[in-house]
């Protein structure tokens, strides 16, 4: 089941939501990889609450999430009809996904890299 636990970011926290936004990742999806990675496991409505985000954000966010491998969905058996409700949790510890989204980042700037480089030599082409 699901971990009741109380969570509130606190300033290490928000560092961390502020430095993976400044890099690029969209904040619920860092705010939701905050949360998730201070739990056991969560509904997405406790990550609705405990993050302060909405409910389409948060959608947003596993589906991203998802995607990428980070976390995985499981759905609870409950009894009588209505939505399913699905309980997620990381895939792997917080300090690997980290060590991804570097990875990413750093082909990023390889990428950068090397059209800079490119153009500039364009540029000196054009300019002979």
């Amino acid at each position: 089941m699901t971990q009741n636990k109380t969570y509130r970011p606190n300033s290490k926290d928000e560092k961390v939501i502020k430095i993976f936004t400044e890099l690029g990742m969209p904040r619920n999806i860092a705010k939701t990889l905050m949360y998730i990675s201070n739990v056991e496991e969560c509904r997405s409505a406790e990550i609705e609450r405990q993050a302060n985000l909405r409910q389409p954000e948060v959608s947003v966010a596993m589906q991203e999430l998802q995607k990428r491998g980070w976390i995985k969905k499981r759905d609870l058996k409950k009894k009588g009809k209505g939505r399913p409700v699905h309980i997620y949790k990381l895939n792997q510890p917080i300090n690997q996904i980290v060590k991804k989204f570097e990875q990413e980042k750093l082909k990023e700037i390889e990428h950068v890299r090397n059209d800079l480089t490119a153009l500039k030599s364009l540029i000196d082409t054009i300019q002979k």
